[in-house]
């Protein structure tokens, strides 16, 4: 398998390398691209570098936060086949349902154990469906906490 080309936007530089760590441990290749703000992510999917197929997107973000940058993404054809996690270390049913609504394709719960993390990444990035290197988007949304 190839790698997974990922995007991460964290303004937490912490999280961020926690995060990292714990892609690094499973047994999924990934190839990371981070960014600390939702500006900065938006700026690098419209320049032409090559897409992600897979977005981990940080809910509360200061600039440009998670929500605005998913309606965002979603709002323009050419990220159609991006596949967009959406997390934060807060689960509330309102706001995991209004992603839902607005075109995430999963929400993950934070967590500061680093066994845990793997575990909840792996699990995630199992259930993102990629054939031929291209993300094929269903319907159905996966909360992982």
């Amino acid at each position: 398998m190839e790698k997974l080309s990922i995007y991460i936007a964290d303004d937490d530089l912490d999280d961020r390398d926690f995060f990292i760590e714990a892609l690094n441990d499973i047994s999924i290749e990934t190839e990371v691209s981070q960014f600390n703000n939702g500006v900065d992510l938006m700026d690098r999917l419209f320049s032409d570098d090559i897409l992600p197929q897979i977005i981990f997107l940080d809910l509360y973000m200061p600039i440009m936060d998670g929500f605005e940058c998913l309606i965002d993404i979603r709002n323009f054809k050419k990220f159609n086949n991006i596949y967009i996690i959406a997390y934060s270390s807060i689960y509330r049913d309102r706001e995991v349902n209004q992603l839902k609504e607005d075109g995430a394709n999963q929400f993950l719960k934070k967590s500061s154990s680093l066994k845990e993390l793997k575990e909840l990444l792996l699990k995630s990035l199992k259930q993102v469906p990629i054939q031929n290197k291209q993300v094929i988007l269903k319907d159905e949304f996966v909360v992982l906490i």
